[in-house]
């Protein structure tokens, strides 16, 4: 292996320790193991056709010649994606910092107790411009957020409503068009009957449960919605609204004038377009919502010595619990940028964000003023940022001017455009916009000097925000740069991320996600870039992602790639639309039953549902897998109605199923199709795919196999591929032409979060075929080195036929369970320096561990070190040697405050307590063990001062 490849820096183990691991194993050679582990009949018989790996070096300048290909305009298109300016410290110190975005969401909430107070800022901030007193910790973009909101409505209608099978939501006709479509999408699968009209012209009846209104509309008009929401409330129906948030800084908050709901994107606030995403979508509801509202939520609560400490509150709500019961199928969101958002207002405070929305609006204001003294006509009576103008000519001529002159517009028909200012636009940018409108029109271009003469908008009383905003010390502390800077370390050191320590999570991959795969997503050559550009404007863009599709197709096995989705879960869900379009279109609409193993993880159950799909439960075997007679007999007593089978592989036990050949076959031969879950991939690459198994679709997490970080809770991506017949019905878009003819949008960006690709992009090129096919051997056998260690303490409880676990296994502990809960042993290997595996998923007690390949022996080692010891501290609460209610492990994890205290009573030393075996890098989580009862009973989700 080449030193300087960038294999060699991935993977953990070097030559001699590999030499090392496989002797303990007891195979002679690498590829040993994997036949043994690997069902033969489904191996590939070709290498992948990926090409040779660049090192980084050259990747780097590949990328950077990509990224040139795209054209910085000046952009006024707007549609809810503005250019933004991102706080240097901001960017640096969480964008750029693994302290940061290689962090896993925070369910263990000792060692995750500084994001946890950054996304408390978030839900603090986005309740305050909203008014409106339940916030979540982010979701994905506007669009879907709005869909979330109108499910959350669906299931929470009155009990007279639901007699009345009321199944109506009227959207207005001024919201975006993306935002509708992915409305659509979802409303269909759930017999949601979407009614889009003229709010002013509406009649309700009582088969409308709700209704959808955007704040400023689409064309920039900002409208007094109180009578229309006086007769929503007066039958009934929830109301909806989709807002900008810096807009809010000057307009009275949805909150104020009724709505139920308030959704949005927080892009404005410090987040780069990045073609499209990542960004955050908004969330806030009243409290009646609290235990349907979709997303994670932060609140407070008190750690085992009564100190305050953050936590995920209200998890009975999450889809991994309710699984086929759910109401939403949302997972990974978007917390570091929701961080971020945060940070930008804490950074910035009130005085900072009012003076940015009066800037904006006085520009918008001036233009509004200066275009009319050209000829040219303005609809919007009141506008925070936003002009919609009748043009005096065609505007293709416009477009063609404004373009030489290196600018966007909004072209919405022939004769109007959209001009929209954000907190980049100045002076001179307004006058080269009022150049290019002058030059069209045949008038003379006189420039505008604005000295301290220009003011905001004149807004009436019933649209003049009054309301005061982000006034707790959070927003008014830290706005230097040197403060800023600190309490963002301050924040980091508390959380335990991979730049730390290994994140063992199982079904999780938390691997490597290195600097050269980060670097390209803060070059403004990708950030800078609207969604809805020319193509010729995305040119390195377009290329990277055609190249990207090819990659990943090839990888899967399958005929076409989309990347639109933006999460896994989201994937998931696209994947079953998919499914079910393929069937509606070939006229049996009937097909609509889902069968899904009983080990799969929640959002399975949870995506069929939020496609419409009736769950039927697999058994599985008492070794873990699928009971085939089981499947055989489902299958086939729901043949006429089959849609799919959905089916994680390796299986969510952790082993290559070897009837997995047999298992598609059933299916198929009953008139459905597979869906193969992608969590698992991992273990696949180079070696196996889904396409080669038969499979029809799957979908892909990039943030697991495919090396993007976790972000303390996303963002990721979550592409989907597909078979040839399949391929007509991939995601499209309202805007931009992608996808199949007979797709539905599933997300506001035509291809998604599209700043995060590049990152995928270059962990392929730089590992190339045969990188990419030694990562996947190396997953297994970092795992199967693991499972050999352990399996003398541990019973593992499923393996292959030949004794082999895929990349990952299960640590059984119901055997001591009556001395020590699994939950329990997570919180001791905090004071050991480690997150825990995934604890009691998926099977109740046990513990997941999956190292992934870029983990060094030592670090694994370690943790075999770690876990062995507390089992040997199990073993003394077993035989009556350590108290059983008061022991290390039931008082973990142990702070700095507790150890170092000058009172101890308890029956074991401080050193067992806080360095139960050596390691020179300490951790010392900031709280004990926090209270989930307290904090659900007394729910503050708010920043307190």
């Amino acid at each position: 292996m080449e030193i300087n490849s960038f294999l060699s820096r991935h993977l953990g183990p070097k030559a001699e320790e590999t030499a090392k691991m496989l002797k303990i194993i007891g195979v002679s050679s690498l590829d040993e193991l994997i036949d043994q582990t690997i069902p033969s009949k489904i191996r590939l018989k070709q290498p992948l056709s990926i090409g040779e790996a660049m090192s980084e070096h050259a990747y780097l300048n590949h990328i950077k010649a990509l990224a040139q290909k795209n054209k910085i305009f000046k952009t006024y298109i707007g549609m809810g994606y503005y250019n933004t300016i991102t706080p240097a410290v901001i960017l640096r110190n969480i964008l750029e910092n693994p302290g940061w975005y290689t962090s896993y969401t925070p369910y263990q909430a000792e060692i995750s107790q500084g994001r946890l107070e950054a996304l408390l800022i978030y839900q603090t901030m986005i309740s305050d411009m909203t008014k409106l007193p339940l916030a979540n910790a982010s979701l994905l973009d506007e669009a879907t957020s709005a869909a979330e909101a109108m499910i959350m409505f669906f299931n929470t209608r009155s009990r007279d409503m639901q007699k009345n099978g009321a199944n109506q939501f009227f959207v207005s006709e001024n919201v975006f068009p993306q935002t509708l479509t992915v409305m659509q999408t979802r409303a269909k699968a759930l017999n949601i009957q979407i009614i889009v009209g003229k709010h002013e012209e509406f009649n309700f009846t009582d088969k409308v449960f709700g209704a959808f209104l955007q704040y400023p509309d689409q064309w920039g008009e900002v409208k007094d919605y109180s009578k229309f929401v006086a007769k929503a409330k007066a039958n009934g129906s929830f109301i909806l609204v989709a807002s900008d948030l810096m807009a809010l800084a000057l307009l009275t908050p949805p909150g104020e004038w009724g709505a139920d709901c308030v959704v949005g994107s927080s892009q404005r606030f410090g987040l780069p377009m990045g073609f499209g995403g990542p960004t955050t979508g908004f969330f806030a509801c009243k409290e009646d919502f609290k235990r349907q509202m979709p997303g994670r939520i932060i609140g407070i609560t008190i750690d085992a010595q009564g100190k305050k400490a953050y936590r995920m509150a209200l998890q009975t709500r999450e889809q991994h619990i309710k699984r086929e019961k759910a109401t939403s199928n949302i997972c990974t969101a978007s917390a570091l940028m929701a961080i971020m958002s945060g940070m930008y207002a804490a950074y910035h405070g009130q005085k900072g964000i009012a003076n940015i929305a009066m800037r904006i609006n006085r520009i918008t204001a001036v233009l509004n003023q200066e275009i009319q003294k050209l000829g040219y006509k303005q609809f919007n009576t009141y506008f925070f940022d936003t002009l919609c103008i009748q043009s005096p000519v065609k505007t293709d001529v416009i477009r063609k001017i404004a373009e030489d002159n290196q600018i966007n517009f909004r072209y919405i028909c022939d004769e109007c455009i959209g001009i929209s200012i954000d907190e980049t636009t100045t002076l001179n940018d307004a006058n080269n916009i009022l150049k290019v409108l002058a030059q069209a029109a045949g008038k003379t271009f006189t420039p505008i000097a604005c000295s301290g003469n220009c003011k905001t908008l004149d807004f009436p009383a019933a649209l003049k925000r009054t309301s005061p905003y982000l006034t707790q010390n959070i927003f008014n502390s830290y706005h230097s740069e040197t403060e800023m800077m600190r309490y963002l370390k301050k924040l980091e050191v508390k959380d335990l991320s991979l730049n730390r320590a290994m994140i063992p999570l199982g079904s999780c991959t938390m691997k490597l996600n290195a600097a050269a795969e980060m670097l390209p997503i803060s070059w403004p050559e990708f950030g800078a870039i609207h969604p809805f550009v020319p193509s010729n404007q995305a040119e390195g863009y377009l290329e990277m992602i055609h190249n990207l599709e090819k990659d990943l197709a090839n990888i899967t096995g399958f005929a076409g790639i989309s990347l639109q989705p933006q999460s896994g879960a989201s994937g998931e869900h696209t994947g079953l639309i998919v499914i079910r379009n393929y069937f509606i279109d070939k006229g049996e609409t009937h097909r609509n039953v889902c069968l899904i193993p009983s080990s799969a993880h929640g959002t399975n159950p949870a995506s069929a549902a939020m496609a419409g799909m009736k769950i039927i439960v697999i058994k599985a075997t008492d070794s873990g897998e699928i009971d085939i007679d089981d499947l055989k007999a489902k299958a086939e007593e729901n043949k006429n109605n089959l849609a799919c089978l959905m089916i994680t592989y390796p299986s969510t036990h952790g082993v290559f199923e070897e009837e997995i050949l047999h298992i598609i076959d059933i299916i198929h031969a009953n008139g459905g199709l597979v869906y193969m879950d992608g969590a698992n991939m991992n273990a696949q690459v180079g070696l196996t795919s889904p396409g080669h198994m038969g499979a029809d679709v799957c979908h892909l997490n990039l943030h697991k196999t495919f090396a993007m970080p976790h972000g303390g809770g996303g963002p990721g991506v979550g592409p989907i591929g597909v078979s040839q017949k399949m391929l007509d019905f991939l995601p499209s878009h309202p805007i931009v032409n992608v996808g199949g003819n007979k797709g539905d949008a599933v997300s506001a960006a035509p291809y998604g979060y599209s700043l995060l690709l590049p990152i995928t992009y270059g962990y392929i090129k730089m590992l190339g075929t045969q990188g990419l096919t030694d990562a996947t051997k190396y997953a297994i056998l970092n795992a199967n080195y693991m499972m050999t260690r352990l399996k003398n303490t541990y019973k593992i409880l499923y393996t292959g036929s030949k004794g082999r676990v895929a990349h990952e296994m299960i640590l059984d502990c119901n055997s001591f369970s009556l001395s020590a809960q699994v939950g329990d042993l997570a919180k001791r290997l905090m004071d050991y320096g480690f997150h825990a595996p995934t604890v009691a998923f998926p099977v109740h007690g046990t513990l997941m561990v999956e190292p992934t390949e870029s983990e060094p022996l030592s670090e694994m080692d370690r943790l075999c070190d770690a876990l062995i010891q507390i089992r040997k501290e199990v073993a003394q609460i077993e035989t009556g040697e350590a108290d059983k209610d008061n022991n290390p492990i039931k008082n973990a994890p142990h702070t700095m405050d507790v150890v170092c205290a000058d009172h101890w009573n308890r029956p074991y030393s401080r050193h067992q307590a806080a360095f139960p075996l050596p390691h020179d890098d300490k951790y010392w989580p900031t709280v004990s063990k926090v209270d989930d009862a307290y904090g659900d009973r007394n729910l503050v989700c708010l920043f307190q001062d």
